[in-house]
């Protein structure tokens, strides 16, 4: 927006916006058009002659829709990846693939918690001999989640000796930096192309940071040494790691491999530079792009770090695939990676799996710890719901549950959940409204306040989602308009400015 210069402003006390006085005496008479929200001058773009803070109201905010990068479709075992299919969510085991029985075990786990592709290491003799049981066995049981191969190094030598290791495959996934060395690199990786074609099978080419090609990096650091104004050699390797991706994917079209068949990853373990590695690679190829932080971390740092670095690039519309490279507690639960990565989808509106709840992070009016109780034991009855009611149920996953501890933004949150109730907080008379689709329907109180809500969310959910009958606590008590009404209202039509 264009200002008035300084000889027009005035010391007067009629009021400024963004420097544009009210008075037209100080008004300067330069032809750029003003918004129209602050000038009150035809001429600039105003229609009538109201000050510049008038109808102030009709502002609204627009939220700017999230606009997919276009990439190509590839499938992956009847699972669509890029081309404007949704989000893919993978994981990948960390058992013995040799051990056919625990890595049955783990691949069910993580598609039974929502894993939509599951990568699984295929590094010796025994463990390419083991994934066509795999797959059987998986299939037997009614698991039809898709196999990805990880191959390094010797990628190429068990394909070919392993038949049926492929055919049982959906995907491949091999590393440009480690197919090979020196004159061997070009011929092995070829191999593993010329594998998949036969094969019928898409192909990842996965770049690492940890295991870039060192010829390749090499060789454009010294063309950089010889550049009157080097750049710094983080910036070398971060050029270094598209164009191996970039450089791989087209040799393997050269061999014949489809672009349709080709998924590219560039994974570095810093989040700014995932971030910078994304952008340029999204820019300069249309091949579907899988998201991923290698080497995240434990607990919290790996979830805040890969939401940090991915939430940035699915914001800019980048990434078909992803999956949240969480390094697990000992003995801890390898399905946590597949939960992070849908709540990160979901919590951004790109994808629903399983309803969400609020819950406020309570303050000194919730010194009890009920409603925390409550929300997490709500949130565990919804996931582990979900298998069930994913059939049953079509549109459940997009249902949103608010639990919350006191009257102070409490009544508000529900509201504008589907199903709400507002706990009260220290001080507060022992009741708690529970409020659906906006309106108050029955005040819980007593000691089985989460059983009975735990019940109404059911209800909810087969009335719904079901189409059965309400049952008495999800009819309003008294017939108000409710705060979600308001918002689908206008939603729906445009707000006049």
């Amino acid at each position: 927006m264009f200002r008035c210069n300084d000889a027009h402003r005035c010391d007067c006390a009629h009021r400024y916006y963004d420097a544009h006085c009210r008075n037209e005496a100080h008004r300067c008479n330069d032809p750029h058009r003003y918004d129209d929200a602050h000038c009150c001058y035809e001429a600039h773009g105003c229609n009538d002659a109201h000050p510049a803070t008038a109808n102030r109201s009709s502002h609204v905010i627009e939220r700017e829709a999230i606009i997919r990068r276009s990439s190509r479709r590839v499938d992956v075992g009847g699972v669509a990846v890029g081309g404007g299919a949704p989000i893919v969510v993978q994981s990948m085991t960390n058992t013995d693939t040799a051990d056919v029985a625990a890595t049955v075990e783990q691949v069910r786990a993580l598609a039974v918690a929502g894993s939509e592709l599951v990568r699984v290491t295929v590094n010796t003799t025994e463990a390419a001999a083991a994934v066509p049981e795999i797959r059987k066995r998986l299939d037997d049981s009614g698991c039809m989640v898709p196999l990805i191969g990880d191959f390094h190094f010797n990628g190429h030598k068990l394909l070919a000796e392993h038949p049926a290791c492929a055919e049982a495959l959906a995907k491949f996934r091999i590393n440009p930096g480690n197919v090979g060395k020196g004159s061997k690199r070009d011929s092995q990786f070829a191999t593993l192309i010329e594998l998949a074609i036969r094969h019928d099978k898409p192909v990842r080419i996965g770049v690492n940071w940890g295991s870039l090609d060192q010829a390749l990096l090499a060789r454009m650091m010294d063309d950089n040494a010889r550049n009157a104004r080097p750049a710094e050699a983080e910036a070398v390797m971060r050029e270094a790691l598209v164009a191996s991706a970039l450089e791989s994917a087209a040799q393997a079209e050269a061999l014949g491999l489809p672009p349709e068949r080709i998924i590219l990853s560039c994974k570095v373990s810093n989040v700014q530079d995932l971030i910078a590695v994304y952008s340029d690679l999204a820019r300069r190829c249309d091949y579907a792009l899988h998201l991923g932080l290698t080497e995240a971390g434990m607990g919290s740092k790996g979830i805040v770090a890969s939401t940090a670095a991915m939430a940035v690039l699915l914001q800019q519309g980048i990434g078909d695939t992803l999956r949240v490279s969480l390094t697990p507690e000992p003995g801890g639960d390898r399905t946590r990676e597949v939960i992070v990565a849908q709540e990160l989808l979901q919590t951004m509106g790109l994808r629903s799996f399983t309803p969400m709840v609020t819950a406020c992070p309570g303050c000194g009016r919730t010194t009890s710890s009920y409603f925390q109780e409550l929300a997490g034991h709500i949130q565990s009855f919804l996931r582990a719901s979900m298998p069930a009611w994913r059939e049953r149920y079509p549109g459940v996953e997009a249902m949103h549950v608010a639990v919350m501890g006191c009257v102070v933004n409490g009544p508000g949150e529900s509201k504008l959940a589907n199903v709400g109730i507002s706990l009260p907080g220290t001080g507060e008379t022992p009741v708690a409204p529970v409020y659906v689709d906006g309106q108050k329907t029955v005040t819980l109180k007593g000691d089985r306040i989460a059983e009975e809500f735990e019940r109404i969310v059911v209800d909810y959910v087969r009335a719904t989602y079901g189409g059965e009958a309400k049952s008495a606590a999800l009819v309003p008590q008294q017939k108000t308009i409710a705060v979600k009404a308001i918002e689908s209202a206008r939603s729906s039509s445009a707000v006049p400015r």
